[in-house]
């Protein structure tokens, strides 16, 4: 496996920047993907292939932010157009929308799909009942600046949010009240929450941190190559990867910080990654419209992947799409 190099699966079909991603559990049928696009088009895609199975139609500007409940019954949006939509993820349709005051950036459901958050340019958080969708929502209010990344948290009875103002911040749900506090230097680019609960993974400048989700204390922080726009975390905790401005993919060790792999496959900066729900791969989004799909081992059979030996024909920037090989124009 030696001479074997990263041979991404590019996903293509959006227009503009690809923003954010979100996976689904797995489920039955596998897991699935859902990416956040500036054509404001989400699309939904089969999570381990890159297959695309259909795109949500509605939106009237930029989509910022994505989810999908761990059942990929329902997928949600968030946009430029000041609203936050429910869709039903096997018929396409729209289920609900929540007008917002401005831009919504994030969203995010519950573990039991009732219930939905945003995080919007309006500086609130949001949390809507979907079982009483005309109710009006909880909001949380603290944040000076434009909210980036929000999610539910410690099985629902918390919200974690990252914001503008370099700030990231816990809200405990039946007071409204925020509980706990981190200050950064710079902006967080991107906040996840291990499937554990128990890491979150922040990312600002060129660090990527990781913290004790009780405490907020710092676990582990390393410095990287390149401007940093999102992390992910294994979900055995041992190695994490991450993406930003050097159009770079880079792979490292958890535990020593010690850099594993790094690739380049896309051709704009990276701003979005994360890992399946199995661990088996990574997807990437960027500002050059595609998605890619990256093997957490290379060579391993999985997916529409074989093992491809290291030729002059064969170079790293190579895709693999339905088991055909294509070589991008540079």
């Amino acid at each position: 496996m030696a001479s074997l190099r990263q041979t991404p699966l590019t996903c293509s079909g959006h227009t503009r920047p690809v923003v954010h991603l979100a996976f689904s559990d797995v489920t039955e049928s596998g897991y699935y993907l859902i990416s956040a696009c500036k054509d404001g088009k989400p699309m939904l895609r089969q999570g381990d292939t890159g297959d695309w199975i259909g795109t949500f139609e509605g939106h009237k500007g930029a989509v910022w932010g994505v989810a999908l409940n761990p059942q990929a019954t329902r997928a949600a949006t968030g946009a430029a157009d000041f609203n936050a939509k429910v869709w039903d993820a096997i018929k396409g349709e729209e289920v609900h929308s929540f007008q917002h005051n401005h831009i919504v950036k994030s969203v995010n459901f519950s573990i039991d799909s009732n219930h939905l958050c945003t995080g919007s340019n309006e500086k609130l958080v949001r949390i809507y009942d979907l079982n009483k969708p005309e109710a009006a929502p909880q909001i949380f209010s603290g944040h000076t600046s434009g909210i980036r990344h929000v999610t539910f948290f410690d099985n629902n009875s918390a919200l974690i949010t990252c914001a503008d103002d370099k700030t990231l911040r816990v809200w405990d749900r039946n007071s409204g009240q925020e509980v706990k506090r981190l200050d950064f230097p710079a902006i967080p680019s991107s906040m996840e929450v291990s499937k554990d609960g128990n890491i979150i993974t922040t990312t600002h400048s060129n660090i990527v941190t990781f913290w004790n989700s009780k405490e907020l204390t710092k676990i582990k922080e390393f410095m990287v190559p390149t401007q940093v726009n999102s992390a992910s975390l294994h979900p055995d905790c041992t190695i994490f990867v991450c993406g930003g401005e050097d159009f770079k993919m880079y792979k490292f060790d958890y535990n020593t910080g010690a850099e594993l792999e790094s690739f380049k496959g896309h051709f704009g900066p990276v701003h979005c990654v994360r890992f399946s729900p199995d661990g088996e791969l990574y997807a990437s989004g960027s500002e050059d419209g595609t998605l890619r799909l990256w093997q957490t081992i290379v060579g391993k059979t999985y997916g529409l992947w074989r093992c491809i030996e290291q030729t002059p024909a064969i170079q790293e920037n190579t895709t693999v799409i339905n088991n055909k090989q294509e070589v991008p124009a540079s």
